[in-house]
């Protein structure tokens, strides 16, 4: 490390004039040329510890992107792909070119697929599962109302 380097180089210059802590000056000199040693070392300590952490949250990283194609499919084998996150049958579908504003994402009960549903949508109501073709009501929120679901499953 250039660091380390330069500071032994002044211990050799300190050294070589001959000043040592016989006298005031030579005490300071002397005290700021450790200081510096132990100052060089802690950053070499530093950078070592660092470097470890990156490479540690680089595994991490590949991690998380296994998991996250174990749960949500491998993105880059989809080419026709194009990031909207919605999921139908486990292939992304591009129904959502017609939705207009945001969309939500909702899980079916009956069989499990995501669906994504805009605000229309979700102002309508209800919409059939295009999985299964269940029923599927909506409260204020937004979000799926199992209960009414289930409710509906008992009277049919």
């Amino acid at each position: 490390m250039e660091l380390l380097e330069k500071v032994a180089y002044l211990k050799g210059l300190a050294e070589g004039l001959g000043i040592d802590d016989a006298t005031k000056e030579g005490k300071v000199i002397k005290l700021m040329i450790d200081i510096l040693d132990d100052v060089v070392l802690t950053i070499a300590d530093v950078g070592e510890g660092f470097a470890l952490f990156g490479e540690q949250l680089e595994s991490m990283d590949e991690d998380l992107e296994e998991i996250m194609d174990d749960l949500y499919g491998d993105d880059d084998e989809d080419d026709d792909d194009d990031g909207c996150g919605c999921m139908h049958h486990g292939h992304h579908h591009h129904d959502h070119d017609i939705f207009e504003g945001e969309l939500y994402e909702v899980t079916c009960p009956s069989c499990g697929d995501v669906i994504c549903v805009d605000e229309d949508m979700l102002d309508e109501g209800e919409i059939n599962c295009p999985g299964c073709g269940e029923l599927l009501e909506f409260d204020l929120d937004g979000e799926l109302d199992e209960e009414d679901v289930e409710d509906k499953e008992e009277t049919d």
